[in-house]
């Protein structure tokens, strides 16, 4: 048997040769980030310099130049996240990873997003393009010189295709899809409740949320709605939906009169799905624009020239998802004449034919049968500028709000910030000027061919009277400004409550006190599912003696400790999941996504426990409490099964809900998962309270600023600043996320830089 020895041996050998030839070619693949560099794109020289977090801090002449540098940044750092950002909204990803994606792709090329692309760059003005031009030739010069590509393009044997300007512009669209296709999917899951179980269940399902928290303190009054009949005949009826991801972010702001320094306060946290690298890149642009000395801090998104959220020293801004309501399906008649384009997908070598249906509306999906339409803000040309990067320069609010009047951007919630002691409110970003919005598919006769406009009178609240701006995705407009914005899927409102009520609790605010908000885990918003689910393990007290016992010790909060957090939460996804499968099975059946019907459905759901129909009883219940305790018994014996236990106090919400920030590659290479994923984190926070987190969901950073006092600003982001797992900025800074560390947003000592000289 000395063969077997051998053999094994032998094989041990092979893997740790392949080991290191990895290694090798790998540390190949590393930028050089210090020495000089030439180029004939620049003006005069610039440097690019890394601190010892790796964030880039760009010196140049003017924007153009700085442009260029960052795209140098960008592309050594990110090249690989880049390309999958512009690749995911063009529908090119299976030409890359394979035949396995070609239906993400096709949901892509629904939208046509490439060719949209090219069509608002030719309408940029000139300054526009030259800056997109010159980020476009920094991220070509490291594409052109790559004497290794990153090793994920090793991995698949794809080589990464040159930038353009449109890829540029196909990453604003990739941000589209992750914050505004979710009210594309509303729309049409709305249209399919009215379709198949009528009017009276949709103004059930969307009744308005008890947790109002709009800026103005408008509320939209509760409705008498009776609950609609629901008869469903059979057990197959219920299919099992896990609770989705609920897209959105937090931002608040305190005029100067609640600061010790008189100046405006801004926090920050965009909620993103979390993975590796993390989406934000910190930066920091030095230059000269317009005769101002110009230093702007924050984050950029590789693939863009500029900042996305930060400051300028005067001013300070960030955003949240608006959701205001910017799609609308239409359905067509069966006269209604459409055509047939093609889109070819490329794929190993070949190429796979899509055909999609056009109308003068545009693309067009079949729904059962139906015809519909979409007219979407992010089909048109005012969709996407480059005009965020005004932001550079104002001074003051009220020069910002005018910047982002211009902004076309997916719509925000945009609060801004100055060192006068100002703050404000304005939805920035690219909003249609069709005047009336709807919760469902509309005739064709009722289209508005404003949709071809954007909307320039926006609402805006400047220093309110008691200081304060807030917004958390739910509504911020007043209930009269309904009528003219609508409800594009308003976030319940239990996250923006939570935060109006800690922004009350005090009279003065510093950074650390913007922190504590952040941070807040307490669980108003399970509290009554708390007191439900006790009352109803208290009618059978024997057999749960020690779910009560577990469940009174809840520490009515969502810690990493607690295990009756654990239940309570599961608990309401298991009714949720139980008594409106019926109605999410029969739109799934004919391929609508139900999922964002989820944001409204609390109304309905307490509705439901407190009169308790007996036609939404599930089929084999005899009664309502049985088929509660059955569901408890679901959900307890599903936690069990996923976690290998049978003990409670295995089930901490720590472990529950782990934190796991994994590079999308790790899964296909689990010998590498321990070096390119971070380290997993216990559990802190949930969704409806300001500190949002889920296993792969939270805040992508934590932003606190006064401008004129950046020594004391915070930056914190769950990750490092390269892609590249050999760097040494691959995990730097993630530490002080996991442990709730404040790390600094101004950058520290240097520790390399890399000098761009002019070509002759």
């Amino acid at each position: 048997m000395h063969w077997i020895k051998w053999l094994s041996i032998g094989f041990i050998s092979i893997i740790l040769a392949l080991a290191v030839t990895l290694v090798v070619v790998m540390r190949s693949s590393l930028p050089d980030l210090g020495g000089a560099l030439d180029s004939p794109h620049l003006s005069a020289v610039s440097t690019l310099s890394r601190d010892t977090l790796g964030q880039a801090i760009i010196n140049a002449k003017n924007r153009t130049d700085a442009a260029f540098t960052l795209g140098i940044a960008h592309a050594q750092d990110r090249l690989t996240q880049m390309d999958l950002q512009r690749r995911v909204a063009a529908g090119e990803l299976a030409e890359w990873l394979g035949e396995k994606l070609i239906d993400v792709d096709k949901r892509a090329r629904f939208h046509q997003f490439r060719k949209r692309a090219d069509v608002v760059y030719r309408e940029l003005d000139s300054e526009q393009k030259a800056l997109l031009e010159a980020y476009t030739r920094g991220v070509n010069q490291v594409i052109d010189e790559l004497s290794v590509p990153p090793f994920e393009y090793v991995l698949t044997g794809f080589s990464p295709a040159r930038w353009t300007p449109q890829d540029s512009i196909l990453v604003v669209f990739s941000m589209y899809m992750d914050l505004q296709l979710g009210q594309v999917e509303l729309d049409m899951a709305r249209t399919g409740v009215a379709r198949y179980f009528g009017q009276p269940m949709l103004e059930f399902l969307t009744q308005p949320s008890p947790y109002q928290s709009a800026l103005d303190v408008s509320v939209i009054p509760p409705k008498d709605i009776s609950i609609p009949e629901l008869n469903i005949q059979t057990a197959d009826a219920h299919q099992t939906f896990e609770e989705p991801l609920d897209i959105g972010s937090n931002n608040w702001a305190v005029t100067g009169t609640l600061t010790r320094t008189g100046s405006a306060m801004l926090a920050n946290d965009m909620h993103l799905g979390l993975r590796v690298p993390i989406i934000w890149y910190r930066t920091q642009l030095n230059y000269i624009h317009e005769s101002h000395d110009v230093q702007l801090t924050g984050v950029s998104l590789p693939g863009l020239p500029g900042i996305v959220v930060g400051t300028n020293g005067f001013i300070a801004w960030g955003f949240t998802n608006s959701n205001l309501d910017n799609v609308d399906w239409i359905a067509l008649s069966e006269s209604t004449k459409t055509h047939t384009i093609i889109e070819k997908i490329s794929i190993d070598n070949d190429e796979y034919e899509y055909k999609l249906e056009m109308s003068e509306f545009g693309p067009v999906r079949t729904v059962d049968n139906k015809r519909y339409a979409l007219s979407w803000v992010a089909h048109y040309p005012y969709a996407v500028n480059l005009r965020i990067a005004d932001l550079d320069t104002p001074q003051s609010v009220d020069d910002a709000l005018e910047v982002a009047g211009t902004m076309a951007i997916p719509a925000q919630n945009f609060v801004v910030v100055d060192g006068q002691g100002n703050a404000a409110w304005t939805p920035g970003g690219a909003v249609t000027a069709r005047s009336t919005p709807t919760l469902r598919a509309i005739a064709e006769a009722k289209w508005d061919d404003s949709w071809g406009q954007n909307e320039r009178d926006l609402p805006i609240i400047k220093n309110p009277p008691k200081n304060r701006i807030w917004t958390a995705n739910s509504r911020v407009i007043s209930a009269e400004q309904m009528s003219r914005f609508g409800d594009g899927g308003y976030a319940l409102g239990a996250r923006a409550k939570q935060i109006e009520q800690r922004l009350h609790e005090k009279q003065q605010f510093n950074e650390q006190d913007f922190y504590a908000i952040q941070l807040d885990n307490k669980a108003q918003f399970l509290t009554p599912w708390h007191q439900h689910l006790l009352a109803l393990l208290q009618s059978k007290q024997d057999k749960y003696h020690e779910d009560i016992e577990t469940l009174e010790n809840w520490q009515a909060c969502a810690c990493e400790s607690s295990v009756g957090y654990t239940l309570v939460r599961r608990y309401r996804s298991s009714i949720v999941d139980a008594l409106f499968s019926p109605i999410f099975s029969k739109l799934t059946e004919n391929e609508i996504d139900p999922a964002q019907l989820y944001r409204q459905l609390e109304p309905a759901l307490w509705q439901l426990l407190e009169q308790q129909p007996k036609s939404w009883l599930p089929v084999g219940q005899s009664s309502w409490q049985s088929f509660l305790l059955s569901r408890y018994d679901i959900t307890k014996d599903k936690l069990f099964k996923k976690h290998g236990t049978r003990s409670l106090m295995d089930l901490t919400w720590g472990k529950v809900n782990t934190l796991r920030v994994a590079h999308p590659f790790a899964k296909q290479m689990p010998f590498m998962a321990k070096y390119l994923n971070m380290d997993e984190v216990a559990g802190y926070g949930d969704s409806y309270m300001p500190a949002v987190q889920l296993p792969t969901f939270g805040a992508s950073q934590r932003f606190f600023v006064q401008p004129k006092h950046l020594e004391k600003a915070i930056m914190t982001i769950p990750g490092g600043q390269s892609g590249h797992p050999l760097s040494p900025f691959y995990k730097t800074g993630f530490d002080d996320y996991a442990n709730q560390r404040s790390t600094p947003l101004l950058p520290g000592p240097v520790e390399h830089t890399l000098t761009l000289k002019p070509a002759g």
